[in-house]
């Protein structure tokens, strides 16, 4: 006798798809300069980090020379998205005498709303020292006509005065100054400078040793400024800060006027990459070639009556 065992029914159709899992997440837009920054600090005081990068590279500075370094310490900040000139504007406004403290959020907006910029960049020096003077009210001065001769002398100046500089060049790799005719467009703020001097021409009576460089000379503390050498100049270097890295870096004054000077273009990719950025009339060599903004971080601008 055979047995029939009944026929299972077969198994239900599977549910309809859900709403399904969310979208991966795109992925990390952090830039390099971005995530070597992260969870670091920067060397605080107006020679502790000079000290060592000088260090580093003692045995390229001349032993026939006296050197001496002036530099005002400036915060470091880490640029998001092309912002070099913005955030080097925010770093030197902390040499702004009085103080004031000024968000990175309203200097952009202010650059946005007074047609600067649209995405945070900044290809005019002009404009750069009209968002100076309007957002700290201090006097901003454009000059223009390269970075040798009297614009040289100006800038050492004011920098052994204790006031920073702000200077576009091209940014290489390491951050330091290219000839990219350009297309690596970058702003930097100078807060210091080192001078090799003719034997003799450091006075002892405005200067030290160096605690830790004997061969290095510094502003003594007394209150009043160390005059700025003004003759037997022989090498000059500065001190600079910019919004990729969160280090002092040290760079030939000559270098630094060379990059500034061949400034004519803006990069193709960022011409096609769908954008619109603000670039003044005759373009980029217009806007920034053989220019510098010295910002007078004592002197309030005056205000039209």
């Amino acid at each position: 006798m055979s047995v029939e065992f009944p026929v299972s029914p077969p198994p239900p159709p599977p549910p309809p798809p859900g709403p399904g899992l969310p979208p991966a997440s795109e992925p990390s837009k952090t830039k390099l300069y971005q995530a070597i920054a992260r969870g670091k600090s920067p060397v605080e005081g107006d020679h502790a980090e000079a000290r060592l990068l000088l260090s580093k590279r003692e045995s390229s500075f001349r032993k026939d020379l006296q050197w001496i370094l002036f530099n005002k310490y400036v915060p470091s900040l880490i640029q998001d998205g092309p912002q070099c000139g913005l955030v080097a504007l925010w770093m030197a406004a902390h040499l702004r005498q009085p103080q004031l403290r000024i968000d990175m959020e309203t200097i952009v907006q202010t650059a946005l709303d007074r047609g600067y910029t649209a995405q945070g960049e900044m290809f005019s020096a002009q404009n750069m020292s009209l968002l100076a003077e309007e957002v700290y009210a201090c006097k901003a001065e454009l000059l223009t006509g390269g970075i040798s001769g009297n614009n040289a002398t100006t800038i050492i100046s004011h920098m052994c005065d204790g006031q920073p500089v702000l200077i576009p060049y091209d940014e290489d790799f390491n951050h330091e100054p290219c000839q990219r005719s350009g297309h690596r467009a970058h702003w930097a703020v100078a807060s210091g400078v080192l001078l090799g001097l003719d034997q003799g021409s450091v006075s002892k009576e405005h200067t030290k040793p160096d605690p830790i460089l004997p061969w290095l000379c510094l502003p003594k503390d007394t209150g009043s400024l160390c005059p700025c050498p003004t003759t037997g100049v022989r090498e000059a270097y500065i001190l600079a800060k910019q919004g990729k890295s969160l280090r002092y870096q040290l760079w030939s004054l000559d270098s630094v006027a060379q990059s500034n000077d061949q400034l004519r273009k803006m990069d193709p990719q960022r011409e096609s990459d769908g954008n619109r950025y603000v670039v003044p009339q005759g373009g980029v060599e217009a806007g920034l070639a053989g220019q510098v903004v010295v910002l007078h971080t004592r002197t309030q601008k005056q205000q039209s009556v």
